[in-house]
């Protein structure tokens, strides 16, 4: 099995998925970060505050620069739970919504607990990771929605009514499953956005979100990538306000200069799920490179952290980790967790057969992602 997996993922080809899998976590880490000195203030604010073009480098939030929200830490988790579906499918217990929704369980203890909890046998690493149980900014509908065991279903979502953007800013990991098809992508983050997020839009948000990455991290353009979530999207009812928002942004690269207007004009400056992935496209397809999509993201009236974090992760996806600007990575917060899952991730999804097996597997790899 070891050796079909080599001859699938070529030694050039794990390097490039890798590469994007850590551009994409860490570009949204990065996003997050930046857009976190922004959350609460306006644009007149931020340009009072840091000159005409507002914010351009981390400033401190939560007491240090490079501070990340709680759309980073839900994020890893996604990837903790993808991981251990794969780990799980040899014990024939295959159902990925399952996994994700027993790390975002894991995520929501870090929002109760002090630190970690050495009774927990399912935790694994990351949940061991003390930096995680910072509060930070956690939307509502992600605790209500992880309150309890209870799976939110497409058919019983939780929190029927939540359109924000808590589900969506968690969703990129989805995308960086480049084996699977785009529709079995655009369902998965479907079916785990309603774990939270119960507005249909929300959730064709993550979908559409997802594929998109997918699209980036598969070697395609941002046009392309968008392209190709808008058709994942067309079959499903009440797709309609993601797909507008999503023509708007394509639209709105052939209207002018990029500036802050139009960021605002595409939904930026409010939490709804379509905006904020129209405003995070809009600044992918714009960006002269990672620093400026990033700045040009997160100088708004809205919540500055939700638009970085989803353009970081498309641009990161897109460029790799090396086009990711070095001073703001020298300060990351957490940078080495976020290297070390997403490299856990790429060699799960390229070399899974020689770590795990239904006859053997390595101990070590089962220690960080316990089968449960």
């Amino acid at each position: 099995m070891a050796t079909t997996a080599a001859a699938v993922w070529g030694r050039a080809e794990q390097q490039d998925f890798r590469a994007r899998v850590r551009g994409c976590l860490l570009g949204g880490a990065l996003g997050d970060a930046l857009g976190a000195g922004g959350d609460g203030r306006t644009l007149a604010e931020l340009r009072e505050a840091h000159g005409p073009d507002g914010l351009g480098d981390p400033v401190p939030a939560f007491g240090r620069r490079g501070a990340v929200t709680a759309a980073t830490q839900m994020a890893l988790f996604t990837v903790d739970g993808l991981i251990r579906a794969q780990v799980r499918r040899d014990t024939g217990a295959w159902h990925p919504p399952t996994d994700v929704h027993r790390a975002h369980l894991r995520w929501a203890a870090t929002q109760r607990d002090w630190g970690p909890d050495e009774r927990r046998k399912d935790n694994g690493w990351l949940a061991r990771e003390e930096w995680l149980y910072a509060r930070r900014n956690p939307p509502r509908a992600c605790l209500t929605g992880l309150g309890d065991d209870l799976l939110g279903t497409l058919d019983k979502p939780k929190n029927p009514d939540a359109a924000d953007s808590g589900a969506l800013v968690r969703s990129a990991p989805f995308g960086l499953l480049v084996g699977w098809e785009p529709q079995l992508v655009c369902q998965l983050a479907v079916e785990c956005a309603a774990q939270t997020h119960g507005a249909a839009a929300a959730g064709l948000a993550a979908g559409a979100f997802a594929v998109t990455v997918h699209g980036l991290a598969r070697g395609g353009s941002v046009e392309a990538a968008v392209a190709g979530a808008v058709e994942q999207l067309a079959v499903r009812p009440g797709h309609e306000p993601v797909t507008e928002a999503l023509d708007r942004a394509l639209g709105a690269v052939r209207e002018g200069a990029p500036d802050a207007d139009r960021v605002t004009a595409l939904g930026a400056g409010e939490d709804l799920a379509e905006g904020q992935l129209a405003a995070a496209v809009y600044c992918a397809l714009v960006g002269e490179d990672v620093r400026h999509g990033l700045r040009l993201a997160v100088n708004h009236d809205g919540p500055s952290a939700v638009t970085g974090a989803l353009t970081g992760a498309l641009l990161g996806a897109l460029h790799g980790e090396t086009a990711l600007p070095p001073a703001w990575l020298a300060e990351l917060e957490g940078r080495a967790t976020v290297l070390e899952l997403a490299d856990d991730f790429s060699m799960e999804m390229t070399q899974g057969a020689a770590l795990h097996g239904p006859a053997e597997s390595s101990p070590g790899w089962l220690a960080r992602y316990p089968r449960g």
